[in-house]
C-alpha cells in the first residue's frame, strides 16, 4: 500500500526540480547558466550556501566544462547532477558521448529550447531530441509533478548496477520550468531511503585499485564495445518498470514507459510529449463526449525507445497522428514520429500515420490544434484517403 507523505506547493517546474535535487543532495555539481535552466540551479547553489546540501558545487566558465567536471567527479566515485538547455546542451556535446561511453550515471535536467538561429529561449524539444542517439537514458515529463517524480527516479535508475548510464530529464522550457502548478512533495527521509547511498563503482580515487577511463579503442574492440552499450540499454525499460513501482509505494504515483489514456477501446489516437499532452487530453475528453472513440499515448520513456510496448498499445487503431516539437531537417519526417512508425512496422495490418510539426521556437499549442488532427483523423478512418503526410500546423504561409 502507497504511503502519500510529504507536502503540497505551489511552485515551478524549475523549483520543484531543484528541490528533487535538494533531497537527493549530491556529492557534486558542475552547472553554467543558461536560460529557461538557470534557475534551476540559482535555486540549489542557494542549498548549498545554506547548508541544506552537502553537495561541492564547481562553478565553470561553460557548459563544455560543466559536464567535463561532471564526468571527472563521476569518474572519481560521486553522486553528480547538473542542468542545462539549447545552446548548453550543444556545447557539452563532445562530452554527453564520453560520460555515456564511460558508462557514469550523471543526472542532468534538461529543460528543453529551441536551438539558434534564429536565437529564441523558448521551448521546444530541438534540444533533446538532437541529442537523442548520444547514449544517454531520456525521461520526458508533462508537468512539474512528473519533473520532480522523474528527478528523483532518475537516480535510481542511473546508478542501478545493470546500468550505470547518464539520464536526461527533459522538461518544457517555460511552458512546465517556469509555470506555477500545485506539486506533491515527498518527505526527505521516504526520498533519501528510495535513492539509497551511492555505490561506486571503479572509482579513480580507489589508489588501491587503479583504473583508467577513457583508453584508445581500435578497429578490432571499437564495435564490441558499442554493442555492449547497446545491450546495456535493452536492460533499461525493466529497471525503470521496477524503480517506478517502488517510487509508487511511497508516493502514491503510477509511472510506466509511457502513458496510455483512454487508448484501449480507441479507434484514432494522438502520440504527443511533455507539456502538450495535458492540452490534447482534454480535446479528447471532448471529442468521447461527442461518441468519437479517441486516445492518447505519451512517452515517458524516449531513450531507450520501448518499441515493443508502445507498437503493441498502437496497434489496435485505424490511424494515428504523431505531433513533433522538433523537426528533421532534410529528413522525412520528425523524430517522434519516425520512432512511432518503426515501432509499428512488424505488424501486417498497420494504422495509417500523419505527423504533424508544431510549437516550435514555443508557438502556442492550442486546443483547436489538437482538433484539428483528431477531425483529420475521423476522416481517415472513415476514407482511408490521406491528404498530407506531413504538416506544419499554426505557422504562416
Amino acid at each position: 500500500m502507497a504511503q502519500k507523505s510529504g507536502r503540497i506547493v505551489a511552485v515551478t517546474g524549475n523549483e520543484a526540480v531543484a528541490e528533487a535535487l535538494r533531497q537527493v543532495n549530491p556529492d557534486v555539481s558542475a552547472a553554467y547558466p543558461i536560460t529557461p535552466a538557470t534557475d534551476i540551479m540559482q535555486r540549489f547553489t542557494s542549498f548549498v550556501s545554506d547548508g541544506k546540501v552537502k553537495t561541492e558545487m564547481i562553478l565553470v566558465e561553460s557548459e563544455h566544462s560543466a559536464m567535463s567536471g561532471c564526468i571527472g567527479a563521476s569518474a572519481a566515485g560521486g553522486r553528480v547532477m547538473t542542468a542545462t538547455s539549447s545552446q548548453g546542451l550543444a556545447l557539452m556535446w563532445e562530452e554527453l558521448f564520453i560520460a555515456s561511453g564511460t558508462r557514469l550515471p550523471i543526472v542532468m535536467a534538461l529543460v528543453n529550447r529551441a536551438l539558434s538561429a534564429p536565437l529564441n529561449i523558448h521551448g521546444d524539444h530541438s534540444d533533446g531530441m538532437g541529442a537523442r542517439d548520444c547514449g544517454w537514458i531520456q525521461l520526458w515529463s508533462e508537468n512539474a509533478q512528473e519533473a520532480y517524480d522523474n528527478t528523483i527516479q532518475a537516480f535510481r535508475i542511473a546508478e542501478h548496477m545493470d546500468i550505470r548510464l547518464p539520464v536526461m530529464v527533459c522538461l518544457d522550457g517555460f511552458i512546465i520550468s517556469h509555470s506555477i502548478e500545485r506539486i506533491e512533495y515527498i518527505d526527505d527521509d521516504a526520498v533519501s531511503k528510495l535513492v539509497g547511498e551511492y555505490k561506486q563503482l571503479n572509482p579513480l580515487l580507489d589508489l588501491e585499485h587503479p583504473v583508467s577511463y577513457g583508453p584508445l579503442i581500435l578497429p578490432d574492440y571499437y564495435m564490441e564495445y558499442r554493442r555492449a552499450h547497446a545491450e546495456v540499454m535493452s536492460k533499461v525499460p525493466g529497471i525503470v518498470l521496477d524503480v517506478a513501482k517502488d517510487f509508487e509505494k511511497i508516493s502514491g504515483r503510477k509511472y510506466g514507459l509511457f502513458e496510455a489514456y483512454r487508448l484501449d477501446d480507441a479507434e484514432i489516437g494522438i502520440v504527443i510529449l511533455n507539456s502538450a499532452a495535458g492540452t490534447s487530453k482534454d480535446v479528447i475528453d471532448s471529442f468521447r463526449e461527442k461518441g468519437i472513440k479517441a486516445g492518447l499515448l505519451k512517452p515517458r520513456l524516449f531513450r531507450p525507445f520501448p518499441y515493443d510496448e508502445i507498437g503493441n498499445a498502437l496497434k489496435h487503431l485505424k490511424a494515428i497522428c504523431v505531433l513533433d516539437r522538433a523537426d528533421a531537417f532534410g529528413g522525412s519526417y520528425g523524430p517522434l514520429f519516425m520512432e512511432t512508425a518503426s515501432s509499428l512496422y512488424p505488424y501486417k495490418d498497420k494504422p495509417t500515420l500523419i505527423n504533424k510539426i508544431y510549437g516550435l521556437g514555443g508557438r502556442d499549442y492550442l486546443p483547436e490544434h489538437a482538433e484539428y488532427a483528431i477531425n483529420e483523423l475521423v476522416e481517415i478512418a472513415k476514407t482511408g484517403k490521406v491528404k498530407t503526410l506531413k504538416e506544419y500546423i499554426a505557422v504562416r504561409e
